[in-house]
């Protein structure tokens, strides 16, 4: 991350799992919650244009990286990670998640963590039109990877889960990310158990009582888009805001500024 010192650091979440984290910037703290196929160094880019507003702690969530994994998973564990993570940060943290990591920002907050403001990404549930055409495949990607077909866990979750058509899918395995897509095969059963069925947790999201800002592309599919625009419709007070980018993303220094607009004026 150029310009920008790094401090790297561990803690021990509440089933004493280790999860590595790295700080940098000055100001209120932000605790990053990457999604599928992300890791801390996927977050950098972010964490640089955030570092001059915010303290921002990028981590490895369980079973990625530097960070340990114990079995049974459990989505409880991964909100006890970001607990153990904000008491890190100072004992408050303001929480950004990215697709199934804005999922589970939103239920940490939901479930009463010390956040102090709120921003998601695209949260992948499925709404309107497309409620109802996710099947669960949590378990179906546990029997490939048990089978040790790394490669064809990623297939499917392209193809289930993100909506690549099969063909797209497949010729990604030539490309030079895939060897570090199957690296993080496994904790794809992570990420699909807690997007589940997609269905958009309304009594939840309902309870999250601090400042939240729920942001999509331009560019990202409708599904996404409408998802986005839901979430923010069931979290009370939450503000929508669509910006300029890409397939699932935006340009960090775009996002960075809606999040410190968003979070601390």
């Amino acid at each position: 991350m150029t310009g920008t010192s790094l401090t790297e650091g561990r803690v021990r979440s509440a089933d004493g799992t280790i999860i590595a984290y790295e700080r940098s910037g000055e100001g209120p703290p932000i605790v990053l919650v990457g999604g599928a196929f992300n890791d801390r160094s996927t977050t950098r880019a972010l964490a640089a244009a955030l570092a001059p507003n915010f303290t921002v702690f990028g981590y490895d969530r369980r079973g990625r990286g530097d960070s340990g994994d114990t079995a049974p998973y459990a989505v409880q564990r991964e909100i006890e990670d970001i607990a153990a993570l904000v008491g890190a940060a100072g004992g408050a943290a303001h929480l950004y998640g990215l697709s199934s990591g804005a999922i589970l920002a939103a239920l940490a907050t939901a479930a009463g963590l010390p956040v102090t403001g709120l921003a998601l990404f695209e949260p992948p549930f499925t709404v309107g039109p497309h409620a109802g055409s996710r099947r669960p495949i949590a378990g179906r990607l546990a029997e490939l990877l048990a089978a040790d077909r790394r490669a064809d866990a990623v297939e499917c979750f392209m193809v289930e889960a993100v909506g690549l058509p099969a063909e797209q899918a497949r010729g990604m395995r030539q490309q030079p990310m895939w060897p570090g897509l199957e690296a993080l095969a496994p904790t794809l059963v992570h990420d699909t158990t807690i997007t589940g069925d997609g269905d958009l947790p309304a009594d939840r999201l309902a309870a999250i009582d601090v400042p939240t800002v729920v942001v999509d592309s331009t560019a990202s599919p409708q599904w996404l888009r409408d998802a986005t625009r839901a979430t923010a419709e069931a979290v009370p007070g939450a503000r929508y805001v669509s910006l300029e980018g890409g397939f699932h993303e935006v340009p960090p220094e775009r996002l960075a500024a809606e999040l410190r607009r968003g979070l601390i004026g």
